[in-house]
């Protein structure tokens, strides 16, 4: 089992860069798939981007791709998504997720979620 804990969340001007980070606890981080999601208010949780356990692969949502990038320190057991030339529509909770075998879009196949930061971009 594997508890997620993220932070660096805030508020920010449309432009701007912002990382977050999600500390596991547990030995066997190293073996899990990560993924980040986000979920604007009345709107389904949606996919932003996944790792694999080693880093090697890496996969992200159209709507983030070439701004977001996904990384991950096994040694410090955190997985860490820095978003840069943020957006007003990319205002929403973000959750980082695990997974021992999946490492895909879809929320419903990971097993383990943190509580979410808050991630607001102004105009």
């Amino acid at each position: 089992q594997v508890q997620l804990v993220e932070s660096g969340g805030g508020l920010v001007q449309a432009g701007d860069s912002l990382r977050l980070s999600c500390a596991a606890s547990g030995r066997t981080f190293s073996t899990y798939n990560m993924g980040w999601f986000r979920q604007a208010p009345g709107k389904e949780r949606r996919f932003v981007a996944s790792i694999s356990w080693n880093g090697g692969s890496t996969y992200y949502a159209d709507s983030v791709k070439g701004r977001f990038t996904i990384s991950r320190d096994n040694a410090k057991n955190t997985v860490y998504l820095q978003m840069s030339s943020l957006k007003p529509a990319d205002t929403a909770v973000y959750y980082c997720a695990a997974d021992n075998g999946y490492s895909g879009a879809s929320a419903l196949e990971y097993d383990y979620w943190g509580q979410g930061t808050q991630v607001t971009v102004s105009s």
